[in-house]
């Protein structure tokens, strides 16, 4: 597509803040620890052990265990415990990011707020250490709280980049923060698979090794968030309109809040579509990856070591698939590449329903798959949803991205956890995410970028 010269008023000056990408790199290296050692491998297997302790104490926890946990009288199998746990915190995080972006955009430093974010959310995590016995209900709602700041500081993170980096640099740059996330968290994990892979050597068990690993994850988020918020300490938010900033931060943000919904209905109307596409493919991404353990263990019964030599694997392929998606972004656009990775997600879910039990070489192959377009089709839905955004309406408008963001999924672990439930096959389960990939390329399609780009009065950069 042709370069249109639509600038808009009052661009950020992208020469100045060019200093401030290099440290806002760090933090997707900082959080993606805890997204890949708990939320990705380690919580979903560790959380259903102790499900199936308390709802069947004394049984073998590789066993399916047919009596129901209850929750303000509702059963729940335990073996759905974890994709409910996701969805739930879901559910609140759609409330609460929606505030959180309303508020952050009023704030005249967004490194303080996304501080006191990450480090609450690395605090809560930290607790998973004490989930031991039976005690899931303490498993659950720490996940919860980890989950939802997680996502309230990842609102402020990912509006960073619109006054950071020009239009035509945000594939680049986007998929720079994601690749560096998969190295980071590869690392860790790394460490935690020898931790649990060798716990009889270090006289550890099994689940105390798997505690430890949860809380060197909290601790890598929490420690190394420092890097980013110190760097980006002088990074000034948006200017408030002097009106606005009487109004008060919770009446200001009501206000807000509710002129969010009707500008982005009534003016951006491209942007609200490719919403609606990224709500339901990026569900289905998040439930592979946050289900891919679970499936791994209960359902193909492998050993929990080998799940975590697979997700290390995923996460060096995933850095390399980051920037390759990267370099093919930026000659094909980020649209055309996004729609690419959706038809090959499609293909890996249909796979995965074929893998025999134990078949640890075609599961690896899967893994490797995944991690080619699994940072690719983040990071590029990332930079081009900025592109979609009204410029000084940033954590606003990524506070809705965010509530379908990664560690977030809603719809898809409420099918997966429903399916679970009723046909208590995890294959069944997995092969059922293939209508979000399909929904969402479909939308996705359908979504006129460039129109966006005008209606939100944005610089059009030079392939989109």
């Amino acid at each position: 597509m042709e370069s249109v010269a639509d600038a808009p008023i009052d661009t950020p000056d992208y020469a100045a803040n060019a200093k401030y990408i290099r440290p806002w790199f760090w933090y997707d290296w900082a959080n993606s620890a805890f997204v890949t050692t708990i939320g990705t491998v380690l919580y979903g297997p560790y959380i259903t052990s102790i499900a199936k302790a308390a709802a069947c104490p004394g049984q073998d926890s590789d066993l399916d265990c047919a009596v129901n946990l209850h929750v303000l009288g509702i059963p729940i199998a335990p073996g759905s415990l974890a994709p409910y746990t996701t969805t739930f915190a879901t559910l609140l995080s759609a409330v609460v990011l929606i505030f959180v972006g309303a508020i952050a955009d009023r704030m005249d430093r967004p490194a303080r707020f996304l501080g006191a974010c990450a480090w609450l959310g690395a605090l809560s995590a930290a607790g998973l250490f004490f989930v031991t016995g039976t005690r899931w209900q303490l498993g659950a709602i720490l996940m919860l709280f980890a989950t939802v700041f997680l996502g309230s500081s990842l609102v402020v993170y990912d509006s960073i980049l619109n006054q950071i980096a020009a239009p035509d640099d945000r594939d680049r740059v986007s998929s720079r923060g994601w690749a560096l996330g998969y190295l980071g968290g590869g690392l860790l994990l790394a460490v935690n698979l020898v931790l649990v892979t060798m716990h009889d050597t270090f006289g550890l068990s099994t689940g105390m090794a798997v505690r430890i690993s949860m809380l060197s994850a909290a601790l890598w988020w929490g420690l190394f968030a420092i890097i980013p918020i110190k760097g980006m300490w002088d990074l000034r938010g948006v200017e408030t309109p002097v009106a606005a900033r009487n109004e008060g931060a919770v009446a200001g943000s009501l206000k807000q809040l509710s002129s969010t919904f009707c500008d982005l209905r009534a003016h951006h109307p491209q942007t609200m579509l490719f919403l609606l596409a990224y709500l339901f493919y990026n569900d289905g991404i998040q439930t592979v990856i946050s289900a891919s353990s679970l499936y791994g263990a209960e359902e193909l019964k492998f050993e929990q070591s080998q799940l975590i030599a697979l997700i290390l694997l995923v996460q060096f392929v995933a850095f390399g698939g980051a920037l390759l998606f990267g370099r093919i972004a930026a000659k094909l656009g980020a649209w055309r590449t996004v729609l690419g990775s959706l038809g090959i997600w499609t293909i890996i879910v249909v796979a995965a329903y074929f893998v025999p039990e134990k078949a640890f070489i075609p599961f690896i192959l899967l893994g490797v798959a995944i991690g080619i377009v699994l940072g690719g089709s983040q990071a590029l839905s990332r930079s081009l949803y900025s592109q979609l955004v009204p410029n000084g309406r940033e954590a606003e408008y990524f506070s809705l991205y965010q509530a379908m963001e990664r560690g977030t999924s809603w719809f898809g672990t409420l099918l997966f956890g429903l399916v679970y439930q009723l046909t208590h096959t995890y294959r069944l389960a997995i092969v059922a995410l293939i209508i979000f990939f399909v929904l969402g390329g479909f939308l996705l399609s359908r979504v006129d970028i460039r129109e966006g780009i005008r209606q939100a009065g944005n610089e059009q950069p030079a392939i989109v």
